[in-house]
């Protein structure tokens, strides 16, 4: 037994711990944004939320955002930034954002893709991000409080009850807020 151990021990020193105790150095953290800001009141808030997604997402991370608070407005169609009868509809504050050329630019280098991969508003830069792995949810009590009809809200955010938020919040290792 003694010899087994130690043949063990001189393993681990010549070719390296790893082979012996397997340390896994690159899993990915499950990160939760939790953004809480509508558009209305502080675009600079919401407008981060993307950016800092898709980085941790480049970066091999799972994350997951969560629409909360007054930000469910911005994720319903016919809610948004000025009354309803400027805008359509069938739009949401989000997808009525433009993204500035400037940020574009910046993202496309950042991000190591052509400017032509990067999104023109917010509401696609949603949907991009779920194409690519970023998992969107709102807060349905409070669309209930905001009277949203659940059937207008964008088809990127799926809608969480309080008890499936409290399953979000307690899975993720690191949560960031806006």
């Amino acid at each position: 037994m003694k010899k087994a151990i130690k043949f063990a021990i001189l393993l681990a020193v010549l070719f390296g711990w790893e082979i012996v105790v397997p340390i896994n150095q690159t899993e990915a953290a499950q990160i939760l944004i939790h953004m809480k800001t509508s558009l209305a009141e502080d675009d600079a808030q919401i407008c981060a939320v993307p950016n800092v997604a898709w980085a941790m997402r480049k970066a091999g991370h799972q994350v997951k955002i969560l629409v909360d608070a007054s930000a469910v407005t911005s994720v319903t169609n016919g809610f948004g930034w000025f009354n309803r009868m400027l805008f359509r509809s069938d739009s949401t504050a989000l997808d009525r954002a433009t993204l500035p050329e400037r940020e574009r630019q910046s993202l496309s280098k950042q991000m190591e893709v052509t400017l032509e991969e990067v999104p023109h508003n917010y509401g696609e830069y949603f949907q991009f991000l779920k194409k690519r792995g970023v998992e969107i949810y709102g807060n349905q009590t409070m669309m209930l409080l905001y009277n949203i009809d659940l059937s207008q809200v964008d088809s990127s955010v799926s809608p969480l009850s309080l008890k499936e938020m409290v399953e979000l919040f307690s899975s993720a290792n690191q949560i960031v807020v806006y």
